[in-house]
């Protein structure tokens, strides 16, 4: 068992558990660098967070660190949700449930799933590239999710799927969302999408807490402590 520290996390792993190219993103120190350093821009003490694609479950280590944070995680990868269960029993947290699934918008339905080498690359999107295999997953709907726990913050790195679910749902109590975007397979024309459909909802981009395709959307714009901006040149 190799015990590597990533942003402060201890992610216990076996040989072959994960791809040489996660384990070299890992050493180099780039495995979720972005997201790591916004944590705390995003989320706030008591906050209620509903993180999608919680992967190896570093960000969502790094979110329950913060006081009085309850979260609450999906991963529609069986083995990578052993994985993250791992790292947290690793790290101690108790204030995280992580389940194996998939939230939607709209009424629940079965999807395929394709799991890859490089569990980043797993996704819903069948033409994203090679798959060891496709697993059949029943969804459920997000909205009724986001009401029977009254989350606040939507935190996501879907792989793509962001797309559908931003423009279908209606995220009713949310009031910070945090997504990696992921233009090269829905173009702009996705990312208009997006950006529209939350603008309805009463969303803006963030500026203070986004970086390239890490983008915060916020409808609070009550205090919050941001980075000043000499220390944001820690985020490029």
């Amino acid at each position: 068992m190799h015990i590597l520290n990533v942003h402060g996390v201890k992610v216990p792993v076996k040989d072959g558990d994960i791809s040489p190219v996660i384990w070299q993103s890992i050493v180099s120190g780039s495995y979720e660098a972005k997201e790591a350093k916004r944590v705390a821009a995003v989320v706030k003490p008591n906050d209620r967070v509903l993180e999608l694609g919680s992967g190896l479950s570093v960000i969502t280590t790094l979110i329950s660190r913060i006081e009085g944070v309850k979260v609450w995680a999906v991963e529609a990868n069986p083995t990578t949700v052993d994985l993250g269960q791992r790292v947290l029993a690793a790290n101690g947290v108790g204030n995280v449930a992580l389940t194996q699934g998939l939230l939607t918008a709209g009424p629940a339905t079965e999807y395929t799933f394709y799991v890859r080498k490089d569990l980043w690359m797993s996704s819903l999107d069948q033409n994203q590239g090679p798959y060891e295999q496709a697993i059949t997953l029943a969804s459920s709907n997000i909205d009724d999710f986001i009401a029977d726990h009254a989350i606040n913050v939507l935190f996501m790195d879907i792989e793509g799927a962001e797309r559908d679910l931003l423009v279908g749902a209606e995220l009713t109590g949310i009031q910070r969302i945090f997504i990696e975007l992921h233009d090269h397979l829905y173009g702009l024309d996705g990312i208009r999408r997006i950006t529209q459909a939350l603008a309805l909802r009463g969303f803006a981009y963030d500026p203070r807490a986004s970086f390239g395709s890490c983008v915060l959307f916020a409808q609070d714009d009550g205090p919050r402590e941001f980075q000043s901006e000499a220390s944001n040149e820690n985020f490029k």
